[in-house]
């Protein structure tokens, strides 16, 4: 009988990963041919032990039907083989493909980053007053602290504002590390403390304290004393030690950083507090359906009634895009047009129901009806039991206030689902404050609320049947229900079963509104108001406001809504005001 022919390909070789410490079986796993290998009709060298103890090695070939046969040698039989134990044993396989071992898993990189070295910023005083968590908010870049700067939080740790305790929890921050050292000496000072050693695990890099001084001159027109101007003489030195690395000073003074780059140095805002960059990208709760709804999500739509309110489930290409509690409308030509709320999204499904008409005076709140779409929107969402928290966002004129505060006294006052309204809002003045005022804390706060006053001559003035007495002693009966309330006196309190305005929340920061929102007991419903274009808080934007924290975080929630109210329905002169002022 004749030998079969040699194997005319190049059997592939282990690569070094296949070499593991462990034992392991490996799949059957092809291994490609090299386009550009040449072939080779001869065997690869076997190891010297092997050329020794084996002078006629068996052949395997595979046949067409995936079988295997063993040709047969005159020679004798090669001795039995042990593997080392450092290789991966192999599992027998019918392909005729050869086969490339398991390589062992590799470690998990505690932070992928890029090639680049880390960057070095240089903090001024002024962001750590700002996020007392910034130290923790680079990433895996390092942080140089100046001496300058923690000489400016020494002067600013004492008093019971939120600077004073944001400086004392970042001294406190800055203990905990240096406390992490082995020793205290300058050597192992100047290799940085990490960041995660805290346990916050985000932070990647180093921190740095400058342990000498650095003298490097500045421009004559800068005077050598002031605190800034030491601080950019601390990043000018530090640019010039260390060239292999970027620099750069984050500031959130203004002029600052336009000293920073007038001396050519790298100065950037600290952004970390800002929710979004751009207040345009900001959740509207409001999305308009496309024009071929029924068309693409009529065949597989389902509708049903129950208590007088229609229901549908679609499945398509629209449902990935909405959020629970999302508003959505399709106002088409010659059609019905369709309001309705997404109540619930379960895999590839959506539940839409549709929404009160507000806008007819049968179903008017407290003598109050929707003018327009984003109006009826709002009224649906503060009149639903299940919906806890509301915010409404619109320029000057939308009737927020006025909505808001027909809806709380139709709950309070008709369907007794509300104990109370309780009112607060910030006390942040237009222009120049007028000093203290006198009297309890409601009558201090009156002078605030004037907006308050005003919306309720309004919905007092509704009931022109009741005469003058009853206009009297409605006004009386709306008033004992109406508590104003300070921000200053919030802490620690719980409301039970209120129904809680809080007017121009657009002055909050993201951790006055937390302190707010987590004063809600049992049965109690928040309604943030505000505008956005309206901030008078100096330190805020409108990416950093407490308003635009708390739309963008409870977007999808199933017990929150969201509006921003489009079109003003003050006065037309109001309306032209907004538009061209």
């Amino acid at each position: 009988m004749p030998l079969p022919k040699p194997p005319t390909k190049r059997a592939s070789r282990l690569e070094p990963t296949a070499f593991a410490a462990s034992l392991a079986v490996s799949k059957n796993q092809a291994v490609p041919v090299a386009a550009h290998a040449p072939e080779k009709t001869s065997a690869p060298p076997l190891a010297p032990a092997a050329q020794a103890t084996q002078a006629a090695p068996a052949v395997t070939r595979a046949m067409p039907n995936g079988n295997r046969r063993r040709s047969t040698s005159a020679a004798p039989a090669a001795p039995e083989m042990r593997a080392p134990a450092n290789l991966a044993l192999v599992a027998p396989t019918t392909s005729a493909a050869p086969l490339r071992p398991v390589a062992p898993p590799r470690p998990k990189a505690a932070k992928p980053k890029s090639n680049e070295a880390p960057k070095l910023f240089v903090l001024d005083t002024n962001v750590l007053m700002h996020d007392p968590m910034s130290l923790f908010r680079f990433e895996e870049h390092d942080i140089y602290l100046p001496m300058i700067t923690l000489e400016e939080l020494d002067g600013h740790k004492k008093g019971m504002t939120e600077v004073a305790r944001n400086v004392r929890q970042v001294s406190r921050d800055l203990d905990t590390l240096a406390a992490s050292l082995k020793s205290s000496t300058l050597e192992e000072m100047a290799k940085g403390l990490p960041l995660d050693s805290t346990g916050h695990r985000e932070a990647g890099g180093k921190l740095f304290f400058q342990t000498q001084l650095i003298d490097t001159p500045l421009p004559q027109g800068l005077p050598q004393g002031k605190a800034d101007n030491q601080i950019l003489g601390v990043v000018q030195a530090l640019k010039a030690q260390q060239p292999q690395r970027e620099v750069v000073l984050v500031s959130k003074d203004i002029n600052m950083r336009i000293k920073a780059r007038a001396l050519g140095l790298p100065a950037e805002d600290y952004r970390n507090d800002k929710t979004l960059e751009d207040s345009d990208l900001l959740y509207t709760g409001v999305q308009a359906l496309p024009a071929d709804f029924w068309e693409r999500h009529g065949k597989t739509m389902e509708s049903w009634q129950q208590g007088g309110i229609t229901f549908y489930r679609i499945s398509g290409p629209l449902v990935p895009s909405l959020l629970v509690n999302e508003l959505i409308y399709l106002e088409a030509p010659g059609a019905a047009p369709l309001y309705a709320k997404v109540t619930e999204i379960t895999g590839k499904t959506a539940v839409l129901r549709t929404l009160k008409d507000y806008g007819h005076q049968k179903n008017a709140v407290w003598g109050v009806t929707a003018r327009n779409r984003e109006q009826n929107f709002a009224l649906n969402l503060l009149m639903d039991p299940e919906c806890d928290f509301v915010t409404l966002t619109g320029t000057a004129g939308t009737g927020k206030t006025l909505m808001t505060l027909a809806a709380g006294l139709s709950q309070v006052l008709d369907e007794r689902r509300y104990s109370e309204i309780i009112v607060t809002r910030v006390t942040v003045p237009v222009g120049e404050d007028i000093g203290f005022l006198p009297g309890t804390e409601e009558e201090k706060m009156g002078p605030w609320m004037g907006a308050l006053d005003d919306n309720l001559e309004v919905l007092a003035r509704g009931d022109s049947s009741a005469g003058e007495w009853g206009r009297a002693a409605t006004n009386d009966l709306v008033r004992s229900k109406i508590k104003i309330k300070s921000l200053n006196f919030m802490r620690g309190r719980t409301f039970l079963n209120k129904y809680v305005i809080i007017d121009e929340a657009q002055n909050l920061t993201p951790k006055q509104m937390k302190t707010l929102i987590t004063r809600a007991g049992p049965g109690t419903k928040i309604v943030c108001l505000g505008n956005l274009a309206q901030i008078d808080t100096p330190y805020l934007t409108e990416g950093s406001s407490g308003l635009t924290y708390a739309v963008d975080r409870f977007k999808g929630w199933a017990h929150s809504g969201h509006v921003t109210l489009a079109r003003g329905e003050r006065s037309r002169l109001a309306d032209f005001a907004s538009e061209v002022l």
